[in-house]
């Protein structure tokens, strides 16, 4: 170790961090170059082929060529991905088991009819103690 100077040791550390940020940009144009749709499989080969025996020069080419369609593709794989959350959440709020066809109603939940009975409570129209029946009957 005393023969290593300290401004070698920070230059190996920057070797080893732009190694292995080039293999995390390697692996994400792998992804990206298979996820195209606007590419036949003979586009995805040869860029492949690039990317794989010439690697550095592969991966900088691809990202001066399809850089801003590879942005474009993750913003809409988020994209879709968060309609299909949102859309799972929305279902599994509004359908939950027990609900829907059987309750006459596709799509009301428990929560709405405790909404419901919590404005009726607060207009007058029924006691605290309908309230806590009817709410009792609702959360078995």
């Amino acid at each position: 170790m005393d023969n290593y100077p300290l401004l070698n040791i920070f230059w190996t550390m920057l070797e080893l961090f732009l190694w292995i940020l080039w293999f995390f940009l390697l692996f994400k144009i792998i992804t990206d170059i298979f996820r195209s749709h606007d590419m036949g499989g003979w586009a995805k080969a040869g860029w492949m082929v690039l990317v794989i025996l010439l690697p550095l020069i592969g991966v900088l080419i691809y990202v001066i060529v399809r850089g801003k369609s590879m942005g474009e593709r993750d913003i809409a794989q988020a994209q879709k991905a968060d309609a299909a959350f949102k859309a799972y959440i929305r279902d599994a709020a509004g359908n939950a088991p027990g609900e829907g066809a059987a309750a006459g109603a596709p799509g009301r939940s428990h929560v709405d009819d405790l909404a419901k009975l919590a404005g009726l409570k607060a207009s007058g129209d029924i006691s605290e103690e309908e309230y806590q029946k009817a709410k009792d009957k609702l959360l078995v």
